[in-house]
């Protein structure tokens, strides 16, 4: 379970920066160089390196450095599991919001019926 949940983290961390889902979003068209990505992204190398690390170590992203050009692709990773997360949360929020609506309804009800009550 630890490593369920470190897996987890890192992946979410990975994707709550603007940046580097902008990267996944690039490399799913094609590969791409460290140097592309800065350039495209409007950033030092320093910089691109730091957000493709993060990737990498979520296992979102490969690099393969060949001669001085370090080349990046898709991870092997499909996110199922991080899916599967989110869908149970999902489910969870859902029947907790079902009830809320079962709920309002209920008292939107009985104000109604007070009303017509008062009415008499």
């Amino acid at each position: 379970m630890v490593h369920f949940q470190a897996r987890l983290d890192a992946t979410f961390a990975a994707l709550s920066d603007v940046t580097r889902r902008g990267v996944l979003e690039q490399l799913g068209g094609s590969d791409a160089s460290i140097s592309d990505l800065a350039q495209r992204f409007h950033m030092t190398l320093t910089g691109m390196k730091k957000h493709v690390s993060v990737l990498e170590q979520a296992g979102l992203v490969i690099t393969e450095k060949v001669g001085r050009v370090r080349t990046c692709r898709l991870g092997l990773r499909r996110l199922e599991e991080e899916a599967a997360w989110i869908e149970r949360h999902r489910q969870l929020w859902n029947a907790r919001f079902d009830a809320l609506d079962e709920l309002v309804e209920q008292l939107k009800s009985k104000e109604r019926a007070d009303a017509q009550r008062k009415r008499k």
